[in-house]
């Protein structure tokens, strides 16, 4: 609250004062081109963001070289995750990395960012359906319908597990138990007796410790280690309803178009090396904390019962297929792709 508090100080200061000091100081920067500062807001907190998103803001600030900087800041630092949206169309913040559904974006194709049940398998899964089979095209298409607000691009972040406190060994195990999730996450698992609790980032492990939380449907293994969960809950299932988070990055309209083409394509470039970072530390993490991590002890639900999550997985699929023309082609998408990857076989599908 304190750093909220701060920027909007220093927001409504710098606004009152930029008028004044241009004027009074125009003729020795006339010159000079002005550096671009941008605010970006990631979903991530602090110890999740040093690997999902600083290391190419900080390659990104040395290669820019003076002429831009991006100020990097976590999960509800400056706005609430669930209002970042509205934020960056009004400008109090100009750029923000996350998933459509939790930031509420207003398309319809929101419904799909973050964890859509069963779409993906494999993070490699959320490029392809992107740049081969129109998924980008898409979401162009559908943030191209709003005011304010550019969406840059898509990649992919880690499965979907449980971590919990009591072990998930059946679907009846699922009944009763608070869990924080996604929204439509949260939608889809409410049909199997889960109950989808909404909090701030940072308050997620004080609640497991506390009883508010039975647990946590937000991430693979590697983030239960990385952010603390893996402390507080002692059980991890090894199904998963998602094989990979699609999560992307937006900018205010107006500050994307200030800034030079050199500089939009050093960000996209920068964004790409964000998309390899997650691929070889989530598919390296993933593995290797299953068998190394020590902290959490690993249950499955039997295959048999999980493919009937999958099967209502497809129901919700065509429920939501419904909502516009738009939704029902990326669905169709997503049923022409999993069916050619299994007809393709292993590895792409087992």
């Amino acid at each position: 609250m304190s750093t909220r508090r701060s920027f909007l100080k220093t927001a409504a200061v710098t606004t009152g004062a930029v008028g004044a000091t241009a004027l009074g100081s125009a003729h020795i920067y006339a010159d000079e081109p002005k550096k671009i500062t941008w605010r970006l807001q990631t979903y991530a907190g602090p110890a999740l963001g040093e690997h999902v998103i600083k290391p190419s803001i900080d390659a990104f600030n040395q290669a820019a070289n003076g002429q831009m900087e991006i100020q990097l800041y976590y999960a509800d630092q400056l706005v609430p995750t669930g209002e970042l949206f509205r934020a960056m169309q009004r400008g109090t913040i100009d750029a923000v990395q996350s998933d459509d559904d939790s930031i509420a974006a207003p398309v319809d194709v929101s419904v799909f960012g973050g964890y859509f049940p069963f779409a993906t398998r494999y993070s490699l899964d959320v490029p392809v359906l992107f740049e081969k089979y129109g998924l980008r095209q898409i979401w162009e298409e559908a943030y191209g319908e709003v005011e304010g607000v550019t969406w840059l691009g898509a990649g992919a972040w880690d499965p979907c597990h449980f971590a919990t406190v009591e072990p998930i060994r059946s679907l009846a195990d699922l009944k009763g138990k608070r869990i924080f999730t996604f929204p439509t996450a949260g939608k889809f698992l409410s049909r199997f007796g889960v109950i989808p609790v909404t909090l701030p980032w940072e308050d997620v492990e004080v609640a497991v410790q506390t009883g508010e939380l039975d647990g946590i449907t937000w991430s693979g293994i590697t983030e239960d280690y990385t952010v603390g969960w893996a402390n507080v809950t002692k059980y991890f299932l090894t199904n998963n309803i998602s094989g990979a988070w699609i999560g992307s990055y937006f900018a205010n309209s107006e500050k994307w178009a200030e800034v030079p083409e050199h500089l939009k394509t050093l960000f996209k470039l920068c964004m790409d090396s964000s998309h390899y970072y997650r691929q070889h530390w989530y598919w390296g993490g993933e593995a290797q904390l299953r068998v190394e991590g020590g902290k959490l002890e690993l249950t499955t639900i039997p295959d048999a019962e999980w493919a009937t999550v999958e099967a209502e997985a497809h129901k919700f699929w065509d429920e939501i297929a419904k909502s516009s023309p738009r939704s029902a082609k990326v669905v169709e998408i997503f049923k022409k792709y999993n069916a050619l990857m299994a007809k393709a076989g292993p590895p792409y599908r087992y």
